[in-house]
């Protein structure tokens, strides 16, 4: 049994939005991210992954090439692999716990509209040129 309590675990950083990884099982994590007002995540999907977001306080948007749903507490987003998603928290702090779970975690970065010197790697840009999205 694994034991976590989101508040006790939470941490905060005005630059980027916290991710801390809360404990490994298993093929998959359990992770609290924590957001200050206005942040946003990479645009990413996990292709061999499925990453589960749960909204405990706070809340803002989360947008997939088809759809931008209002994410608040309560909410429960489920992205299966392969499907590029991006968070844009609102205007208030948000904690969410997140599981991902599946053969490889690693992630592909699209975007990241929230970090203007950000540039994209050589391998996801051949990610997207072979996976497009939308």
């Amino acid at each position: 049994m694994h034991v976590f309590h989101l508040k006790t675990e939470q941490e905060w950083n005005p630059a980027r939005h916290v991710e801390k990884i809360l404990g490994k099982i298993g093929e998959g994590d359990v992770t609290v991210a924590c957001w200050e007002p206005g942040q946003i995540s990479p645009n990413h999907c996990h292709p061999q992954a499925t990453e589960i977001y749960f909204c405990f306080e706070g809340g803002g948007a989360m947008r997939t090439p088809a759809q931008t749903i209002e994410i608040v507490p309560g909410s429960f987003v489920v992205h299966p692999p392969g499907e590029l998603h991006e968070y844009v928290n609102g205007p208030s702090r948000t904690l969410l716990f997140r599981v991902r779970y599946g053969a490889d975690m690693a992630a592909r970065h699209f975007e990241w509209r929230g970090n203007a010197q950000w540039t994209q790697s050589p391998q996801d840009a051949e990610y997207f040129s072979q996976h497009p999205p939308g």
